[in-house]
């Protein structure tokens, strides 16, 4: 019998809630937030897991990354390889990693932002520390173990690991509706912490920075606004300002030169090509003049970004300026989320220590447990050897005399002799009196005969009383929480001792940087655009020196102020504006720069209508006619915008701009308009309204449902021909008529 298709009818928006709920914790706990008690994502986790199973230890060979990110996603990280490979290069980089977990052979990408080589050729084991202290114990049922995404494998729900690594490594991660952000520690302060913590729960966050200091990031570089650092840590969030290191050199002729050999933790990636452009740009656009050359020699060695000054330079002014203009001063925002419990937090560095701690007592507990389980178990066997060579002489005879293994180890275990064939009287009524536990008597029966060697009885009860020493020592340890405290504390002495580093940021309460920028010498300058759209600035008196070559090499050619802004109308109806200082300035000769790169105008998109200065265009008034006829007058004033790109028009789907030309005050000035028909009407240029920068104007001409609108022109006094259909018009000889005719055909 066919089973009935069931149709759920539901709400559709509960439905979407609902899965929405369920892709949003999915991403929050399986994928972008750490866990407070290892500090690490699932892929971190599943990738270091999957290496230890993989035999990959520090002291064997390297293997092969692609084997490493194939193991794992197939056994245990369902997702992309591009992913787990990711996290696998950024746990072998010493510059993102406060501690690196992995030791990577190959090109693991640089702190310039080179992206690593493909897993293919690279290769990776794990580090002595993270075997050591995030792996070790994991036989010891100190974590539970859960199934992976098929349930043919097993993972740890959270790695053993001995020291927090939350702090000591930081985490970046964006989730749903949230996203972390915490900054690498100091290995040694943040284990001191952890001890001052275990020794005083109640520490308040004040008293723990006094072990932990702040964020030691492994760029170096230096926290400037200490003050904040104690709310930072307090709520979890804030805002650290970094600044990289910079040093003064001496260089021959009385010159100097700034190196900068730290840079805020932020920068590391394709933010230091940044930097450098930045940098170059400043020079460029002559917001200083103090900089002769910049170079990058960084090397394996550490940073090293050379700015070499002219003579006389203000040393002191120029760093505020690039600690103010350039990201050499640049915002860390803290946001120290992380999952507890199975649910996002954001805690400050005491409660994350708090959660680590409390972990360590629960993984050492049944760590002890399991070491106490064994050890009894081994007391158990020991004892009966022992108990067994005692009365060796009666077991060899019970063997003798036993049909099968069953019934000699009823005999040992229960005294029953009953199938036992004794060869003394005796034998017999002590056997009676034999009570072996089973694990005992299996221990028997396999003992070999040379255990009974004198020295191997010795070495049985040497044996034994290190197992009851152990047992004391783990029922010691599991009785009392400040014996477990001693060995945890034990642990961290000898980690911090074997892994700990100097502290590379610095952190101090320095003022705010106070830069005063140096006011623009106000100047004449022309501005010159090629044919190719290329543009540039020169000085008056270069232009007059080449004023034949500049005017017909050029297709604009304007005369602005320095201070002024240069203006692009297009057909699309947009307004393009560049600052005059941020177009080069150089000699006639110069090529330029394209208008490209220094405006947000597309030359393959849109095409130029008319450019002027802003201060040429001020106090006028411009005619604007798009290709549905409609026109406008717009004053000058309106196109005084501060965003580069503006609408300069109103424009409707499917209309361009047709023409955009100044109109000349005290001038009477006509309008000719042309369709692909040869319409032509002429009217006074006055009869058009003048409107506001976002009106679409009034209608210009009828035109016939079969024609369109092909030239609008503005006339003065000069005469001027167009030619339509092979026959030359004189525009400034048709009648004039009133705006908003079907005009004559011509």
């Amino acid at each position: 019998m066919e089973e009935k298709e069931q149709i759920i009818r539901t709400e559709y928006s509960e439905v979407m809630q609902k899965s929405y709920i369920d892709y949003a914790m999915s991403v929050i706990i399986a994928r972008a937030l750490p866990d407070v008690r290892d500090g690490l994502k699932p892929v971190q986790r599943r990738t270091l897991f999957d290496m230890h199973e993989l035999g990959i230890r520090h002291d064997r060979p390297y293997r092969k990354c692609a084997r490493i990110v194939g193991d794992t996603m197939g056994k245990y990280h369902p997702h992309g390889d591009s992913s787990i490979y990711e996290a696998l290069v950024v746990m072998a980089q010493e510059f993102k990693k406060g501690l690196p977990l992995v030791d990577g052979h190959g090109n693991f990408g640089s702190i310039e932002g080179d992206g690593a080589a493909a897993m293919r050729y690279t290769e990776a084991r794990l580090q002595k520390i993270t075997q050591e202290a995030y792996l070790a114990d994991l036989d010891k049922d100190v974590v539970d173990f859960v199934p992976n995404f098929d349930e043919t494998e097993k993972e740890p729900s959270v790695l053993p690991v001995k020291v927090p690594n939350l702090l000591i490594n930081g985490a970046e991660g964006i989730a749903v509706g949230m996203a972390t952000s915490i900054p690498p520690h100091n290995f040694s302060e943040v284990i001191d912490g952890v001890k001052a913590y275990m020794k005083n729960p109640d520490i308040t966050t004040e008293e723990m920075m006094e072990y932990v200091k702040g964020p030691d990031f492994p760029t170096g570089g230096i926290v400037v606004n200490q003050a904040d650092l104690l709310h930072i840590y307090e709520t979890g969030t804030g805002k650290i300002k970094i600044r990289g290191k910079v040093e003064i050199e001496q260089v021959k002729g009385g010159k100097q030169r700034l190196v900068i050999t730290e840079i805020p933790y932020t920068m590391v990636g394709a933010n230091i090509g940044k930097f450098l452009m930045d940098v170059y740009h400043l020079a460029e656009t002559r917001k200083t003049n103090d900089i002769v050359d910049i170079s990058n020699q960084s090397s394996k060695e550490g940073i090293r970004i050379v700015l070499d000054l002219k003579k006389g330079a203000d040393v002191e002014n120029l760093c505020n300026m690039l600690y103010k203009k350039t990201r050499l001063e640049d915002t860390f925002g803290v946001n120290m989320l992380a999952v507890a419990g199975g649910r996002p937090e954001t805690m400050g560095i005491v409660p994350i220590i708090r959660h680590h701690v409390n972990f360590q007592y629960e993984i050492a507990t049944r760590k002890y447990n399991t070491l106490l389980a064994k050890e009894l178990d081994k007391k158990e066997v020991q004892e009966g050897l022992i108990k067994a060579c005692d009365v060796i002489d009666l077991i060899i005879e019970i063997l003798r005399g036993s049909k099968n293994i069953r019934d000699a180890k009823d005999c040992l275990m229960n005294g029953n002799t009953k199938n036992i064939q004794f060869r003394y009287k005796g034998s017999e009524a002590d056997a009676r009196h034999l009570r072996f536990t089973e694990r005992q008597a299996a221990a028997i029966l396999e003992m070999r005969l040379y255990k009974l060697i004198g020295l191997e009885i010795e070495a049985l009860m040497k044996e034994h009383e290190i197992t009851l020493s152990n047992i004391a020592k783990y029922e010691e340890i599991l009785g009392s929480r400040t014996a477990m405290a001693k060995v945890i504390i034990k642990e961290l002495n000898r980690f911090q001792k074997e892994y700990g580093t100097d502290r590379k940021t610095k952190i101090e309460n320095a003022a705010e940087v106070v830069y005063e920028e140096k006011k623009v010498e106000e100047m004449p300058v022309v501005l010159l655009m090629d044919r190719f759209g290329y543009v540039k600035t020169i000085d008056l008196s270069a232009y007059e020196r080449n004023k034949e070559a500049a005017d017909t090499e050029n297709k604009y050619v304007i005369f602005c102020m320095n201070t002024d802004k240069f203006c692009i109308f297009t057909d699309k109806g947009q307004l393009h504006t560049v600052k005059v200082l941020d177009i080069p300035h150089g000699k006639f000769r110069d090529k330029g720069t394209p208008l490209d790169n220094v405006s947000n105008y597309n030359s393959n998109e849109e095409e130029m209508l008319y450019v002027n200065s802003l201060g040429n265009i001020l106090g006028k008034k411009l005619l604007f006619a798009n290709s549905s006829g409609m026109l406008k007058q717009v004053r000058g004033e309106e196109f005084d915008v501060s965003k580069r790109t503006v609408a300069a028009t109103k424009l409707n789907t499917g209309e361009t701009l047709l023409l955009v030309q100044p109109l000349t005050e005290g001038e009477e000035e006509s309008v000719v308009m042309q369709t692909e028909k040869n319409m032509f009407l002429r009217f006074f240029a006055s009869d058009v309204p003048e409107k506001k920068k976002g009106a679409i104007g009034v209608r210009g001409m009828k035109i016939d449902e079969k024609d369109k609108l092909q030239a609008v022109y503005l006339l003065g006094q000069e005469e001027r021909t167009v030619l339509a259909k092979e026959k030359e018009i004189a525009l400034h000889r048709l009648r004039m008529a009133n705006r908003d005719g079907k005009g004559v055909k011509k």
